[in-house]
């Protein structure tokens, strides 16, 4: 398999990382959709990231449909490399789907606010920056609490996929946009996030331009 796209995608890094936990090899590139356009245009008609080209050829667009793909994909592997992402028992599954939930809008309020930072200071509209950056805001804000109230496992074995998610968000908005949210507010997503960044799987996939060695896999 292939992943196109940059680490300095939340998205694109989410699955570099879980496909590192999920014991599935692939092979990265990494290609901007602003820089590398016509590139990404010959492998990714859409030109969106991530694409995963998968080894029949098919190309897969979208974070979670990717991650959807990979979890069928770690199922079938022998037992003693099987290993999900999600949660099997209702209950806990569905905590960490309203985890994730939060986490992908805090990376999309990030987004949003980054694209929106690049507009001209005129041509940038208030009333809706206002509204995304509370939306950010409020997501970090849940995240916080829900992570005071019973935080998650951060170790290899046992981080499942809020955990990661979470992380690579915060990681994401502290790096582009570290005004929009006090860090010192969120000490425990904070921690989390540090915890994370220090995996394997994450260092191997740093936020940035780089690319994912696939040798470590």
């Amino acid at each position: 398999m292939q992943l196109i796209g940059m680490l300095d995608s939340p998205y694109v890094r989410r699955v570099a990382v879980s496909l590192q936990l999920l014991g599935l090899p692939f092979e990265h590139r990494s290609i901007s959709v602003f820089r590398g356009f016509d590139t990404f245009r010959q492998i990714s008609p859409v030109v969106k990231a991530p694409s995963l080209v998968c080894d029949d050829g098919s190309v897969l667009l979208d974070s979670n449909l990717i991650l959807e793909h990979a979890e069928t994909l770690a199922a079938a592997l022998p037992a003693a490399r099987r290993r999900s992402l999600m949660p099997a028992d209702p209950a806990a599954r569905l905590r960490t789907l309203s985890l994730l939930g939060l986490a992908l809008a805090a990376c999309e309020k990030s987004v949003q606010i980054v694209y929106e930072n690049l507009r001209p200071a005129d041509k940038v509209h208030a009333p809706w920056f206002d509204r995304v950056s509370g939306q950010l805001r409020v997501a970090y804000g849940e995240l916080e609490a829900a992570l005071a109230q019973r935080p998650l496992a951060v170790d290899s074995d046992h981080i499942d996929q809020a955990g990661v998610s979470i992380a690579v968000a915060w990681r994401f908005t502290q790096a582009l946009i570290p005004e929009m949210v006090d860090a010192a507010a969120h000490p425990r997503l904070a921690a989390h996030a540090a915890q994370a960044e220090a995996l394997p799987a994450f260092r191997a996939a740093p936020h940035g331009e780089g690319s994912y060695p696939a040798a470590t896999v």
